[in-house]
């Protein structure tokens, strides 16, 4: 009841500043920005008490204050707001990529190729078979000529199999989880995300040479080579510089984590590699690269701190989904995430079994690959300014899946962790364990 009575009371404040002053522009987007953070953090907290993850509570607030629906945020402010969200997904990748172990993935690497290579693929076949069969309903597909089809089915599906790295990282610190099933799933989300982006920029070639758009500013296949692969250099240098840091000092370590991204993200930018790509490696090289554990101390630093990140983030993506929209295209949208649940389902089965896997192993592994957003929501985007006449129906119906499994996805993945017994709560788990491990060294050698 507290958290409700602090909602109703963020409003009415809100809406009594902007009776007292009507102000607009940067000083309006600010204040929407300062109203975003509290009204989403009170709506996590709230969500907690009902056993949801705190995440879809940051979601629930940004749709229910957001341009599409209570409207008290204008779709001009949550534009101007990108930057604060793209900054921090490239906090998350960051932070992703320093997850990443090599002598975990030397030694997981085989099994994580055989699951995340079969889950994809039976999602895709999926999910491209249920839009077949609905092609007569499916507004970029009727009327179309097979060639058409084919080449619309291919980018759209290349894009409905990506997963959400963001809300893996949301729950795995949320949760403290540590174990099989919290680490497989981060390993599948953050390989199907390089594999997607490969993918997706070959199904967009394919298209374009299948039904050619016409579209300019478009890359060449050599840029889109170079965006990839550049992201692994650019990347490295990145990481590198990181590590440097934390040789001559280890002062101030979020501050430095959030000035070394955003320089990340806009080196990335100018370099026209892949920005989430580009510091997923950045993590990975700083993790890995670092001595004497300085690059899990600066890992640690930013987890303690990564509330606010994951709060403006999941608020922001909230606040561009549209209800409204997957009312009404609810029998297309509802067979696309039933089948793609059951593809993630037989695939994670199936990829288990060829890994050599107990069943007790993959059981779980497909709830936490449920949840979609960040990549998926750049890759729609890409999409539509191709194909801007079968795009824009195409993104409507990507963002309403979307808006779907973002919800529910996260509440799957949590209950798979509480079941699999990997909650940190539950135990001594995640920064706790290792905080307790760092004791019990210091009093022995002491």
């Amino acid at each position: 009841m507290r958290r409700v009575i602090i909602l109703i009371l963020l409003l009415g404040l809100m809406q009594l500043i902007a009776l007292a002053a009507p102000f607009g522009g940067a000083e309006r987007a600010i204040l929407v920005f300062g109203f975003l953070i509290l009204a989403a953090y009170s709506a996590g907290e709230l969500a907690e008490n009902f056993h949801l993850p705190k995440i879809v509570g940051y979601m629930v607030a940004g749709a229910v204050f957001g341009p599409f629906a209570g409207r008290l945020i204008r779709p001009a402010e949550v534009t101007a707001l990108d930057p604060v969200g793209d900054l921090a997904i490239a906090l998350i990748a960051f932070l992703a990529g320093a997850e990443l172990e090599w002598s975990e993935l030397k030694r997981r690497g085989a099994t994580l190729v055989k699951l995340t290579s079969t889950e994809l693929a039976v999602s895709f076949v999926a999910i491209a078979a249920v839009l077949l069969a609905l092609r007569p309903y499916v507004p970029f597909l009727a009327g179309t000529n097979w060639t058409a089809t084919i080449a619309f089915t291919i980018v759209f599906v290349s894009i409905a199999i990506v997963h959400s790295p963001a809300a893996t990282m949301a729950l795995l610190t949320e949760t403290r989880a540590s174990g099989p099933v919290a680490k497989s799933t981060l390993g599948i989300v953050l390989l199907a995300d390089v594999v997607v982006v490969l993918l997706f920029s070959g199904a967009l070639a394919l298209a374009r040479a299948m039904v050619p758009s016409g579209a300019r500013g478009v890359g060449s296949l050599g840029s889109t080579i170079w965006e990839i692969g550049g992201a692994f250099p650019v990347g490295l240098l990145i990481g590198l510089a990181v590590v440097l840091y934390l040789r001559l000092t280890q002062a101030d370590l979020f501050l430095f984590a959030i000035l070394a991204t955003f320089f990340g993200l806009e080196v990335a930018r100018l370099l026209h590699v892949e920005p989430l790509l580009t510091l997923l490696v950045a993590g990975f090289v700083t993790q890995n690269s670092s001595r004497q554990g300085r690059g899990k101390i600066l890992r640690e630093a930013m987890e303690r701190s990564a509330v606010p990140v994951f709060v403006v983030f999941f608020a922001l993506a909230g606040a561009k989904l549209d209800v409204s929209e997957v009312v009404r295209l609810w029998a297309i949208v509802l067979p696309i995430v039933l089948v793609r649940a059951a593809g993630l389902w037989f695939g994670c089965r199936l990829g288990g079994r060829w890994a050599g896997l107990a069943p007790s192993e993959t059981r779980y592994l497909w709830l936490g690959l449920v949840a979609q957003a960040g990549v998926a929501i750049g890759l729609v985007d890409v999409a539509s300014t191709v194909y801007p006449a079968a795009g824009g129906d195409m993104r409507t119906i990507l963002l309403a899946v979307i808006a779907v499994d973002q919800t529910v996805g996260p509440v799957l993945f949590r209950r798979a962790l509480q079941t699999a017994g990997e909650v940190g709560g539950e135990g001594v788990g995640g920064i706790e364990m290792l905080e307790s491990q760092v004791a019990g060294r210091t009093s022995q050698t002491g």
